[in-house]
């Protein structure tokens, strides 16, 4: 085991996979002269060259275009977007092009191609620059959506994403970038639509996303200690969603709780809910119930901020209150 922060844990997945595939490409904005925005792509450049580690100009359109253009004629690109909230500016290309072609051309062109982004607010960094925006990709079929939410997590499904045959969109979140976790020294992956149960229970299950299932975790272990026990799953991966591990804890705890930081209306949160009913209605002791975003765009000011986007007290009070119905 070794310590590595969340940021390096992604630039070693990159390292990596580089080494061991020669068709892997990085792009984007800063990626290669100052090793990243968030600091994910450290000595890239330098190792692997600027044909492998192309800074980009400010025009996603135009670089996520490159990198759809290199996956289908061969190479595995890896594409950053400097923030997720920079989806709209390449949109046509995600949605309408990198997750229709596949279909389209009956499998005969693969999309290996790789999207990273950073979601989530908590840095100040206001409306434009703080959005969880997985309900928008995870609504388009052909996209694979990925949501890690520790150093673990990040390193062994990036490298899944860049070994896979078909467009995927993977999200960091930005406030876990500098935290430090223990990981394997040795190389591992992590399957897409395998949940991972990262806290036991059987009073009530949290499925949550990205850091919200470290939130969740932490709201857990203050439960516990009360003689509560609630079991937290980290859906990991939203396309493909394992349900199955969903179900299988509603059933031993009659209690559902979904926290997702996008926000609440339309958002994933309420399709999860609603995937899982047919199967856990006659098992539910209490209404599912659900914890986001409010509806409102993310404020700069921390003292709006702050208020707006779920917190350990806010998942404590929540979870407390559906265990005691």
């Amino acid at each position: 085991m070794k310590e590595l922060t969340y940021a390096q844990a992604i630039s070693e997945a990159m390292d990596e996979e580089m080494a061991r595939d020669a068709n892997v490409i990085l792009l984007g904005e800063d990626v290669g002269i100052i090793g990243g925005n968030f600091k994910t792509s450290v000595g890239l450049r330098e190792k692997y060259g600027d044909w492998r580690v192309r800074d980009t100009p400010i025009s996603e359109s135009g670089f996520v275009g490159l990198g759809l253009g290199c996956a289908i004629t061969g190479l595995r690109p890896v594409v950053e977007l400097m923030f997720a909230d920079f989806l709209g500016v390449s949109m046509d290309q995600i949605a309408n092009q990198a997750a229709k072609i596949r279909y389209m051309s009956g499998g005969q062109v693969k999309v290996p191609l790789t999207i990273r982004m950073p979601i989530g607010g908590g840095r100040s960094s206001a409306a434009q620059h703080s959005q969880s925006l997985q309900a928008w990709v995870a609504h388009i079929p052909g996209l694979k959506v990925v949501l890690p939410s520790t150093a673990v997590e990040a390193k062994g499904l990036l490298k899944t994403a860049i070994r896979d045959d078909n467009p995927v969109i993977f999200m960091e979140h930005k406030m876990e970038y500098n935290r430090k976790y223990v990981i394997p020294e040795d190389e591992y992956t992590i399957p897409f639509g395998k949940a991972n149960i990262v806290h036991p229970g059987e009073a009530l299950t949290i499925a949550a996303t990205s850091n919200l299932v470290n939130k969740a975790k932490a709201a857990a272990q203050q439960l516990t200690k009360e003689g509560v026990k609630v079991e937290v799953i980290d859906l990991r991966t939203l396309v493909p969603l394992d349900r199955e591990s969903i179900i299988e804890s509603v059933k031993k705890t009659g209690r559902l709780l979904i926290v997702d930081e996008g926000h609440t209306n339309f958002g994933i949160s309420g399709e999860i809910a609603l995937s899982v009913m047919n199967e856990v209605f006659y098992f539910l002791d209490a209404p599912i119930m659900r914890l986001g975003t409010a509806n409102v765009p993310v404020p700069f000011s921390p003292a709006l901020e702050k208020p707006i986007i779920p917190e350990i007290k806010d998942i404590y009070s929540k979870a407390k209150e559906m265990t005691e119905q």
